[in-house]
C-alpha cells in the first residue's frame, strides 16, 4: 500500500478536448486497502473522444462516444456486450450524459456546430432515437450531477473559470453557489449529499460535499493530489481516483490519505482520469488510455 504524494500537473480546461481514449469497465472488490480486480474490458473501443462515464444501474453504462466523427450519448449493456447510440440525429455532440433520477430519460451537455452549449434531455423510444427538449434556455452547463428529479448542482461557463450553480429544471431558477469549481461533481451514495470540486488557493482541486436540504451548507473532506481533477465515490466514506495506471483509495474513517489500492500496468493501461462506481458498488468505470 502506496500513499500519493506527488503527480505530474495536468492542466485543466473548460472544453471537451481530450482525444484517444477509451472506457474501460471492471469488477472489483477491496480487502485490507487492497483492491481485486477481474473482468476488464474496453467498452468503446474505438479511435477519438470516449468519456464520461455513467451507470444507469449496475450493468449499463452510459459514455460520450465518437461515432462516425461526431460525439453521441452511446447505451452499453454488459450483460449482453451490445452498444446502442441513444441519440444520433442532432448535428452537434453530446457529452456528460446521465440519466434523470426515477425515469428512463437521459440529460446531456450538447455542443452544437455554431459554438452553443445548452443542456438537454432524451427521450429513450424503442429505436432509442427520441426527441430531444432543452431543459435551461441560456445556461451553459459544463458538468453536473442531479441532486434529486428537478435539481442539478452544476459547473458553468464563466469568465475564463467554472462557476458552481443549484439549477432548478421545473422552475428554471439559477443560483451560484460559489466561483472557480471543478468539473467532478458526484451524487454520494447513501445520502442526500453531493460531492463537488472547488480550486484551492494552490490551484489544486478540494472535494466538498453539500446537501441542498440541510441548509445548503458545504463541508470539506479532502484535497485531490497535484493535478488531479476527478474522483468518485465507492460509498459514502470512501472515495476513488486514478492516476497513471494507478487507482487510488481515500477512506474518510481511515488513514485519511489517498493510499494506492491497484495498478493496471499489466493490462498495458495508462493516463486514468475519470472514473465512477456502479450502484451495487463493484464495477468500476474509468477512462485510460491503452498502450
Amino acid at each position: 500500500m502506496k500513499s500519493f504524494v506527488f503527480l505530474i500537473f495536468i492542466s485543466t480546461s473548460l472544453a471537451f478536448s481530450q482525444t484517444d481514449v477509451d472506457v474501460f469497465v471492471m469488477d472489483f472488490t477491496i480487502n485490507n486497502q487492497q483492491m481485486n480486480i477481474s473482468e476488464l474490458k474496453n467498452i468503446s473501443n474505438s479511435p477519438g473522444y470516449d468519456s464520461q462515464p455513467f451507470f444507469t444501474d449496475n450493468n449499463q453504462v452510459l459514455y460520450a462516444g465518437t461515432q462516425n466523427g461526431q460525439t453521441d450519448i452511446v447505451m452499453y449493456d454488459l450483460t449482453t456486450s451490445t452498444s446502442n447510440v441513444v441519440h444520433a440525429t442532432t448535428s452537434g455532440g453530446e457529452y456528460s450524459p446521465k440519466q434523470i433520477p426515477g425515469s428512463r430519460v437521459i440529460a446531456a451537455v450538447r455542443l452544437d456546430t455554431n459554438g452553443i452549449q445548452r443542456f438537454y434531455s432524451y427521450n429513450q423510444t424503442d429505436n432509442n432515437q427520441g426527441a430531444s427538449i432543452r431543459l435551461l434556455d441560456t445556461l451553459e452547463v459544463a458538468y453536473y450531477a442531479f441532486y434529486d428529479s428537478s435539481r442539478i448542482v452544476a459547473s458553468v461557463l464563466g469568465t475564463n473559470q467554472l462557476n458552481l450553480v443549484v439549477a432548478n429544471l421545473k422552475t428554471k431558477q439559477v443560483t451560484q453557489y460559489i466561483e472557480n469549481s471543478g468539473r467532478s461533481i458526484h451524487k454520494v451514495p447513501q445520502s442526500s449529499s453531493v460531492s463537488y470540486t472547488l480550486s484551492n488557493e494552490d490551484k489544486n482541486m478540494d472535494v466538498y460535499i453539500l446537501d441542498l436540504d440541510q441548509g445548503a451548507e458545504s463541508f470539506f473532506v479532502c484535497q485531490l493530489p497535484v493535478g488531479v481533477q476527478d474522483h468518485c465515490w465507492v460509498n459514502n466514506s470512501q472515495l476513488l481516483l486514478g492516476s497513471g495506471s494507478k487507482i487510488y483509495l481515500y477512506d474518510m474513517f481511515g488513514t485519511q490519505q489517498w493510499e494506492q489500492v491497484a495498478d493496471l500496468e499489466q493490462y498495458k493501461i495508462s493516463g486514468i482520469n475519470r472514473i465512477t462506481v456502479n450502484p451495487q458498488g463493484n464495477k468500476i468505470a474509468l477512462v485510460a488510455t491503452r498502450n
